[in-house]
């Protein structure tokens, strides 16, 4: 089984000593994410909505990095910083997720770390890598101008 690093400019940049994903096997991971534009690394959104909307685009960005999707996500865990949200944020979540959902745990936590951060979601996805005819991942061919 192969293992390697997932890392996009589309998704939110680390704020510490972490990877934004991993492909092992045909399993990825991604690390806890919250609301932070990639672009700017600063926080998106006031209210749970905007920041579960905004923490979803990013895991999808991560996801979406190595070929995989929403859809291929089969745990998820979610950190909220006050469990009186779960409502607004469980009816943004499952417009962007289908069913089945995934499994799911959601806890209260302290996000003080990151000082009006509402929201923050780790998953694990499922997909079965393809490979080329050689049994290798295939590689791109330089294009010839």
């Amino acid at each position: 089984m192969s293992k390697y690093m997932i890392q996009t400019k589309r998704g939110a940049p680390p704020q510490g000593a972490y990877s934004q994903g991993w492909r092992a096997g045909d399993f990825v991971f991604v690390t806890g994410t919250g609301p932070i534009d990639p672009a700017t690394g600063a926080l998106v959104g006031d209210t749970i909505e905007q920041q579960t909307e905004q923490t979803i685009d990013n895991i999808a960005a991560i996801l979406e990095a190595d070929g995989v999707t929403l859809d291929d996500v089969i745990k998820v865990n979610v950190h909220l910083s006050d469990t009186n949200l779960f409502p607004r944020y469980n009816a943004v979540y499952a417009k962007r997720f289908s069913r089945p959902y995934p499994v799911r745990t959601t806890v209260g936590s302290n996000l003080g770390h990151a000082p009006g951060m509402l929201i923050e979601i780790d998953c694990i996805a499922y997909k079965v890598k393809v490979l080329g005819k050689t049994g290798r991942k295939s590689k791109k061919k330089a294009s010839r101008k």
